[in-house]
């Protein structure tokens, strides 16, 4: 008689094969193991002050202990988050009046790329089949968050390299192409990864196509304050808003809070329509519940509690404002050390892109413990007023 024995089961992970390792995360690693003293990391997206540290923040600090005396729970918020903190910000991303609007809802999120995939997700399940368009350079998360959610993704020309400024032409160019109900993906200030700023001009024509074709933007705004100000670095933003019907707005608190561990973020989206605010609403907190459940509290009660104190309030914009002043004053550094690298001083925000390849970069590691992206993307804040020096004497060989 035959033994009947089921054949054993293929493993369920079988088909997944390792993947390459993150590019960034692996210059991360390789500084960390560099003994060299004069080692420069300009890899990592976070501001150093001119000791090289990533500080707590005096308002953040102030704010901790008012809640470590006053806080009498730890139980879930809910699935919107901190509603109190989510309007607060509001006011300060998108000004009175567009926070105020009837047309306007919005949720806390785990940061700003929590922001993104929640926007995408609810694109996603919006009922119709926009593509979603997104300029390149951009951060290298952009693409793969709408990929994730199931979205038709086209990417642009962006940045004119030759030029080191915005290929505005290239931009419209392919814009005018886009059907009605498509997304179009913006860098609400400080540009991730080259630092190139919209003009006014720039802007208005930008507000101008999108509203023609009937477009949706979506605005990644993670830097607000670490451009020109915080109402500066949000006037475009503000004024494309202004022209449409719909928009979302993704912001992030991890950078103008110095907040990056705590994941603070929000999301907004403008309705057509007051009527339509509560369907979109419900969906949003349905998908937020089915991705994260329950956002995290501490980080977006630390800006509600600096948010809601004028005094707290004035501290963290005395010390964004001297965050700011630094970062101009090591473009501006960089500006004067090379002509080539003139383009920096007259752009904004933690990033810049060097005109090398990926040789240059591997010979800039190996040779002067310069660490940064194989793109030539740099993080001008990881640089104090004695290494630019060095570090732009290594450059200049390779410009």
């Amino acid at each position: 008689m035959t033994s009947m024995v089921a054949p054993a089961p293929s493993s369920l992970f079988a088909g997944l094969t390792r993947q390459p390792p993150d590019a960034l995360l692996a210059v991360i690693g390789m500084h960390r193991a560099d003994p060299r003293p004069h080692k420069i990391d300009v890899g990592v997206g976070m501001y150093r002050d001119e000791s090289g540290a990533t500080p707590v923040m005096r308002a953040v600090k102030a704010a901790e202990e008012r809640l470590l005396k006053h806080q009498d729970s730890k139980g879930y918020l809910g699935a919107e988050g901190d509603q109190r903190y989510t309007d607060l910000l509001a006011r300060l991303a998108l000004g009175t009046k567009l926070a105020e609007s009837d047309r306007l809802t919005g949720v806390q999120t785990p940061g700003g790329t929590g922001a993104l995939r929640l926007a995408a997700e609810l694109t996603a399940r919006s009922g119709r089949a926009p593509t979603v368009w997104i300029g390149t350079p951009t951060w290298p998360n952009h693409v793969p968050i709408f990929l994730a959610a199931g979205l038709a993704v086209e990417t642009h020309a962006y940045f004119d390299a030759d030029r080191s400024g915005v290929d505005m032409d290239g931009c419209l160019a392919a814009l005018s192409r886009a059907r009605a109900g498509d997304i179009v993906v913006l860098h609400g200030c400080c540009h991730n990864p080259t630092g190139a700023r919209l003009t006014a001009e720039q802007w208005t024509a930008l507000a101008d196509l999108i509203a023609a074709r009937g477009l949706v933007p979506l605005i990644d705004l993670a830097y607000q304050g670490l451009g020109q100000g915080l109402d500066a670095d949000a006037a475009g933003m503000r004024l494309l808003l202004n022209a449409v019907p719909e928009a979302m707005v993704a912001y992030s608190c991890d950078k103008n809070f110095a907040l990056y561990r705590e994941r603070v973020g929000a999301l907004w989206i403008q309705a057509a329509t007051p009527s339509a605010v509560m369907p979109v609403r419900d969906a949003l907190l349905m998908l937020a519940r089915w991705i994260w459940s329950m956002p995290p509290d501490h980080g977006a009660a630390i800006v509600r509690t600096i948010l809601e104190d004028d005094n707290l309030t004035q501290s963290w914009l005395t010390e964004l404002s001297d965050m700011r002043a630094r970062i101009a004053a090591i473009r501006a550094s960089l500006g004067e050390a090379h002509p080539v690298l003139a383009h920096i001083a007259q752009q904004e925000g933690l990033f810049a892109l060097l005109p090398i390849d990926k040789t240059a970069v591997a010979s800039l590691r190996d040779r002067h413990a310069i660490y940064m992206p194989d793109s030539g993307r740099i993080n001008v804040a990881g640089l104090n007023s004695v290494s630019v020096k060095h570090f732009a004497e290594a450059v200049m060989p390779y410009l």
